[in-house]
């Protein structure tokens, strides 16, 4: 999910192309669930604002209508299940947990490392893990997919430790020459180990949704089942992500705040309820037009997005693990979860930590 996508005034130029509306969804409780660890990683290239201006991008317009200063991008040695790698890595040794007591491992990306085997499969033979290992896609939304899936399986008793992980490469599905999008995005990963809880612990309310008339508005053309890529295709830079960033931002917009007000009903809670918000961090604008919609105020809204852009699935579980690091998230608290972005797809949901 991203933003604006004119570098012109965003509120002029051609007309909108028809945007879906957020359909009601159903709004489900899952409680006896608790996050045990948490970790993250971002790649050590650093790329700020101001090296992109001498590529010709505007760095005070990607401040102003982003919020974003920088963006980590991998190595050309470096994959998806890499940056996958060191975030579960870090996790485990947070929770103190061996990758032999892991019973199920979920990767939630776009950004695979190959079509096939699963990128997840890497990450379980480079964790030393023998646990059974999947990818989900669902883009921006991919971690709450998969964070949910997960919880299925520790509330029947099935599983007792699930490794989640959210991680792409953003910057390989971007075209340079696209200063539309190009400054928008970037690397990470970040992953949580889930398991039983008490009955207080867990989902207070959470919600899932899709709506696939949208899926032209934000997707990347070529190199599927339906338009192989070809030496032509690469010539049209079909490869590279396409969006429709005024049509994409209104909806996310009014999907963020249509998702999180069905949460918080359903939980019987309202905004002064909530300890803290993890939006999936695509652009400062969304983020701020929802808090001010839900009447969050700054303080109860996690912000990390000026560092690393919109890192798509690893988004929410980055901002996680730096904001259990900071000592912003303790037992008790009430956490508002929200991602959104292509599909187009989104979850959200109040996790009671």
């Amino acid at each position: 999910m991203s933003n604006s996508s004119n570098q012109s005034n965003p509120e002029s130029g051609s007309p909108d192309r028809i945007v879906v509306a957020s359909q009601s969804r159903q709004v489900n409780e899952m409680m006896g669930v608790q996050i045990l660890a948490s970790g993250c990683y971002a790649p050590e290239n650093v790329i700020h604002n101001e090296s992109l201006a001498a590529l010709g991008y505007d760095a005070d317009w990607i401040i102003q209508r982003t919020g974003i200063k920088s963006r980590c991008r991998a190595s050309e040695e470096q994959a998806c299940s890499d940056v996958a790698y060191e975030a579960a890595r870090r996790c485990l040794d947070q929770g103190g947990i061996d990758a032999s007591e892991i019973d199920l491992i979920l990767l939630a990306t776009i950004t695979p490392d190959q079509p096939t085997p699963s990128t997840a499969c890497h990450v379980q033979r480079m964790l030393g893990s023998n646990a059974p290992a999947m990818d989900l896609g669902a883009a921006c939304s991919g971690f709450m997919y998969a964070l949910v899936t997960g919880m299925q399986f520790i509330k029947t008793g099935t599983y007792k430790r699930v490794l989640i992980i959210g991680a792409d490469l953003m910057s390989r599905t971007v075209n340079p020459a696209d200063k539309k999008t190009f400054p928008l995005f970037g690397d990470g990963a970040g992953a949580v180990v889930i398991g039983p809880g008490s009955d207080q612990q867990g989902f207070v309310s959470y919600t899932l949704g899709a709506d696939g008339h949208g899926a032209e508005l934000l997707e990347q053309p070529a190199g599927g089942t339906r338009c192989p890529a070809t030496p032509e295709t690469l010539q049209q830079n079909l490869q590279y992500l396409q969006m429709d960033g005024r049509s994409v931002f209104k909806w996310a917009i009014r999907t963020l705040s249509d998702s999180v007000n069905q949460v918080l009903k359903a939980a019987n809670l309202s905004a002064t309820d909530i300890d803290l918000t993890l939006f999936h961090q695509a652009n400062i604008r969304i983020i701020d037009a929802a808090a001010s919609d839900l009447g969050l105020n700054s303080e109860q809204v996690f912000v990390n997005l000026d560092k690393y852009g919109n890192t798509s699935a690893a988004s929410i579980p980055l901002a996680l693990a730096e904001a259990q690091q900071e000592g912003r998230i303790q037992p008790g608290q009430n956490i508002l979860i929200s991602g959104f972005g292509a599909g187009l797809a989104w979850g959200a949901g109040v996790w009671r930590w």
